[in-house]
Parts: C-alpha cells; structure tokens; sequence
C-alpha cells in the first residue's frame, strides 16, 4: 500500500515537473507606446497579437523609472529602495539578495538572455554571469539603423533553446536595446512612418522637430517587436508557445523630458501584454493594478517554487486563471513608486529623492527635496535628460522666452504634486495646492507614508541619505561629476 502511494506521487511529482511552464519575458529598453494601447503612430503587429490572445494590462507599473533600478526590482521582485546598492543607477549589483532567475536555475531552469539584461551597472566581482542569466549574445545581423543594435536577438534565442536539455523548461530574457538612444536623425520618416499620424503630449511643443523625433523613436519600437515576432514564431514551430508565459513590458518610459526619470504616468506607468495560452483564452483587458516587483513572484508561482518571503511583489497567477476583464482582485488598485541617485550633475552628486503612489484616479508625488532639480542642474546640462532634438528645441524655446515647456520638463518642482489621472493623463494641471482637494491629498500621503515604513523604506527611516552613499561605478563619472563640473570651471576662471 505504501509502496503504491509512494509511486503515486512520485508520478505526480514527475509529470507536474515536465508540465512546469517555459518563461519568456521581453523586456524593451525606455518604451511608453504600443499600438495595441491606442498609440496607432507605433506599429506593433506582435505585441497586439499577443494582447488578443492574452491580457492587457491597462494598470502595469514600473517600481522605479529608470533602467538599473528598474531591472533590479524586476529580477528581485521587490520594491527598488530594497535593493541595497541596485537601487541606483550605474551600481555595484549586491552579493546576497535572492532573485528569480537564480531560484529557477536552482530548481532546473535552462536560463539566459540575449541583449541588455541587468544593467548599467557591475556585477562581475559578485557573480559569474549577469542576472538576467547567461549571455546569448554571438549571432549579429544588420539592423535597419546604425543607431540600432546589431545582436539578432531572436537568432541567438534559438541557440539558446538548441542548448537546452530535452524536456528542460527554459526561462529566457529577451532584453531589446530598442528604443533606447541614439538615434539616426529622420530615420523614421524615412523609413515612412508619418508625422501627422504621431500624438504629441502637452508638455511637447508640438512641431516637426518633435514629431520627427518620435518618429525615429517609433522606429526602434518597431524592431523591437519585429523581434519578438520572429522569437514567438519559433516557439510555435517547436510546439512550446501556449506551454509559455510571456510576458511584454519595459523598463522605464521613452527617453524624452519629462518621461525617462521622472515619477509622472508615461515613465510609470507602461505597455504591459501577458500571455499563457495553455491556462487562459484570451482577450482579457485587466484593470488590477500591477507593478514590475509582481513578475518574478508570479514567474516562480507558475513553475510551482516557494515564493521567497524577503520579495515584496504578489504573484498574479489569479489573473491567468480567472480568464476575465476588468478588476479580479479589487485590492490590487494602487502601487508606490520612487527613485533616488539616477545620474550625475547636480551639487555633491546627490540624487533627486522622490515617493509617488498612484491609484485609479490619481498620481500623488511627494518630493523630499524641492530645491534640488528634477532632472540635474543647469550648469552640468541637465544630465538626467537623454540627448535629444526635443531636448534642445524645449532649451531654444527658453532662451528665447517661452518657458512654458521648460517649466513642465525641468525646472524645480514643490514638495507635493497631485495629478487626476483620469481627466488629465499627460499630468498638466497640478492640484496639490487646491483646497477642493487638500483631503484627497492628505489621505495619499498617509497611504503612502504608511506602505513605505512598512516596506522599510531607507528614505522613511533612520539614514534616508544612504542612497547618496552607495558606489556610482559608471565610466561617466570623470567627465559628468559635480567634481569634473568644479575643475572645468576652476580653469576657466584661472585663464
């Protein structure tokens, strides 16, 4: 009799573990737009296929605007300011903190990504490989742009797969270097993509240069969905695509002012498609509110592992299930987002402290340190802003008297901002000092206040400033630190 039970369950145990889901999760590099989101401007035939045979999710959020931290809370499944070092940008990855890709190599995950995984940062001396995985990134081609990366990204996803053992489930990173700059000027009209066709955000002065730059945006876009097309095609031909979980989003917005480090709703809140044909059916629009710190919980939910209790991320593994739209879990309809150090530029090299936390009709931000600027100083040239045209054609505005742009983008900001997101999306109209809405905002800061101390926020505790103490390991620092600022000015005043 016990022998039988014994068999039984070994059974089990073996036909579960075969049955154990593959893991495929496309990460782009600063994208807010996807067509399947209403952005008709950006062609993504992929990511709106996947979004008809899967979930959209209209509330997915990113726990810190930027691509080392944001990576970071990915991968450790927890909210950016809980991962020591990681939660700057240009960081020394720590040694001792648990993450999924780890936890899923651990129980007989074939792991790997091609592209950009973890990162910028340095990771070398504490580990063997990135943490995204081990590196497939041999197999180049021609991209349609200089600009563009030239790792063939699907290419090397296939090689990867022919490196697997048979029956092996896989967990692959696919990390597109798209859209990220640089780059090639015009290269998107060119291309034929059309400036009448692009939705210019009010805190754009809408003209050509603009336009055109989105364009060119656009563009990468479009590869990096190119990509994940050929990579879905694959798993269709080998038999493992509704086997799969995949899942679509980005790291942080599109790299433009105001988006890219900033706390409003195009750097937050992002393009996110889920889809795990073997469990769900298709066609769900989702409203429940997620974040990046909810993947790697759910990814190890779904292979069956013990969520580990230091990640502060929910698995959304009931959403799969449910097979509906709207609200499945009620309760999940806010999220806390932040950043600190990003880059370089400002007095001391301190960074910008924010808190913000967003629910479905508003976008509360609290910034610690109001007399700082958002996006790096003047004098260092605002380093917390991409190169770009949009950039210099908001700076020309200025100088020629029209700050209106540049008052939106980079000037200094109060301690609180209070946004209604659901009739003024772009984030405009700030309605922090309006009495109609003093208690909104007082019940925001409470709820935000009180999850930060309970998460134990450094920012919120004792030693709020040691994000300003972590390494910054970044090649720029010689030529970007307020210290290489002062010596170029110490020189021209000695001449």
């Amino acid at each position: 009799m016990y022998k039988f039970i014994l068999i039984t369950a070994l059974f089990i145990f073996s036909s579960s573990a075969k049955e154990r889901p593959n893991i495929l999760f496309a990460i782009a590099d600063d994208m807010s737009h996807a067509g399947c989101f209403g952005d008709t401007w950006v062609k993504t035939p992929n990511l709106d296929r996947l979004a008809k045979e899967g979930i959209l999710f209209e509330n997915a959020f990113v726990s810190n605007p930027k691509c080392g931290p944001s990576r970071a809370s990915t991968l450790g499944g927890r909210h950016f300011w809980q991962m020591q070092e990681a939660a700057i940008h240009w960081s020394q990855w720590p040694a001792k903190i648990k993450i999924y890709t780890d936890i899923l190599a651990e129980n007989g995950y074939h792991v790997g990504y091609t592209g950009k995984g973890w990162g910028p940062g340095r990771y070398n001396n504490v580990r063997e490989h990135n943490p995204a995985g081990q590196a497939w990134d041999k197999i180049t081609s021609q991209s349609p742009t200089k600009a563009m990366s030239n790792t063939d990204y699907a290419a090397n996803f296939k090689d990867f797969i022919k490196a697997k053992k048979d029956g092996q489930p896989f967990c692959f990173w696919y990390g597109a270097k798209e859209p990220h700059r640089k780059y090639t000027k015009n290269s998107g009209i060119e291309s034929g993509l059309k400036p009448e066709s692009v939705k210019v955000p009010k805190y754009y002065p809408d003209n050509a240069i603009v336009r055109n730059d989105l364009l060119d945006y656009a563009l990468e876009i479009n590869w990096y969905d190119h990509h994940l097309g050929l990579i879905v095609q694959h798993l269709e031909e080998i038999g493992e695509l509704d086997n799969t979980i995949i899942v679509a989003f980005s790291d942080n917005g599109a790299p433009f002012p105001r988006i890219k480090g900033q706390l409003y709703d195009d750097d937050i809140n992002l393009p996110m498609i889920a889809r795990w044909g073997k469990i769900h059916k298709g066609g769900a629009v989702v409203k429940d509110f997620v974040s990046n710190i909810d993947l790697g919980p759910t990814f190890l939910d779904a292979a069956g592992i013990a969520i580990p209790a230091e990640m502060s991320g929910k698995s959304f593994l009931d959403i799969f299930h449910a097979n509906k739209s709207g609200y499945i879990n009620p309760e999940r309809n806010f999220v806390c987002v932040g950043r600190e150090n990003h880059d370089l530029g400002r007095e001391g090299d301190k960074g910008y402290p924010v808190r913000a936390i967003r629910t479905e009709k508003f976008l509360y931000i609290r910034n610690f340190a109001p007399d700082r600027y958002p996006s790096g100083n003047p004098e260092t040239g605002y380093t917390n802003i991409d190169s770009s045209p949009t950039k210099d054609n908001i700076l020309a505005l200025n100088e020629q008297g029209n700050d209106k742009y540049y008052n939106l983008t980079m000037a200094k900001r109060s301690q609180e901002e209070l946004y209604r997101i659901d009739q003024d999306s772009d984030c405009i109209k700030d309605l922090a000092k309006n009495p109609e809405y003093a208690a909104i905002k007082e019940k925001l800061w409470k709820q935000l206040s009180e999850q930060l101390k309970a998460t134990h926020d450094p920012r919120m505790g004792s030693n709020p400033d040691i994000f300003d103490e972590y390494e910054y390991v970044g090649k720029s620092k010689a030529s970007h630190s307020w210290e290489a600022y002062e010596n170029k000015r110490f020189k021209k005043q000695s001449y």
